[in-house]
Parts: C-alpha cells; sequence; structure tokens
C-alpha cells in the first residue's frame, strides 16, 4: 500500500472543509503539534521540528482560506458561489395560456 504526501495532503484539506469534521481536525492539529510524541520526535534537532512545522502550515493555509471565503460570502453584494451554480442551472419561462377553439 503506497501513501502519497498529496492523498493526505487532499485528505486533510477535505476532512478540515467538512463542517462536520472541521473542529475535530482543528483540535486534532494543535494537540499533536504541541504533544511530546510525534512521528519524528523533537529532540532530534531539526527533522524534529519539521513535522510539526509541516502541520503547522498547513492547519494556518487550509483556515486562512476559510475564514477569507467566510468573509466573502458576508460580504453585501457579492454572490455566493454556490448560490450562482443553482442560478445557471434555473431555467426561466415566460408560460402563456393556450386556448382552445
Amino acid at each position: 500500500m503506497s501513501v502519497s504526501v498529496k492523498s493526505i495532503y487532499d485528505w486533510y484539506r477535505n476532512t478540515l472543509r467538512n463542517p462536520k469534521y472541521r473542529w475535530w481536525v482543528i483540535l486534532g492539529s494543535v494537540v499533536y503539534i504541541l504533544s511530546p510524541f510525534d512521528i519524528a520526535p523533537d529532540f532530534i534537532p531539526l527533522v524534529g521540528q519539521v513535522d510539526d512545522f509541516m502541520i503547522l502550515t498547513l492547519l494556518l493555509t487550509e483556515v486562512s482560506q476559510i475564514v477569507l471565503e467566510f468573509a466573502r460570502n458576508r460580504q453585501p453584494g457579492t454572490v455566493n458561489t454556490s448560490s450562482a451554480t443553482e442560478a445557471e442551472a434555473t431555467v426561466d419561462v415566460n408560460a402563456v395560456p393556450v386556448e382552445e377553439s
């Protein structure tokens, strides 16, 4: 079984963007960063801090993107991207009654 860095990143990002699991992933990431038990222990110079730095970087970039999207959607005059796709799929029709003779 081969696991790539890209697949781990995609899983982390998708799970973080899911509102059901968002706070659990944030809490788990913070606990991992602060925990002395890591994949690479912190007492090993440089290598020990790399995994913490990578998790912290992923967490900060994804949370900042979520916050920016939330702020963009709350501004008046902007259109939510999900409602824009629904509006594009909707067809307005002017119905005219047909009279039978």
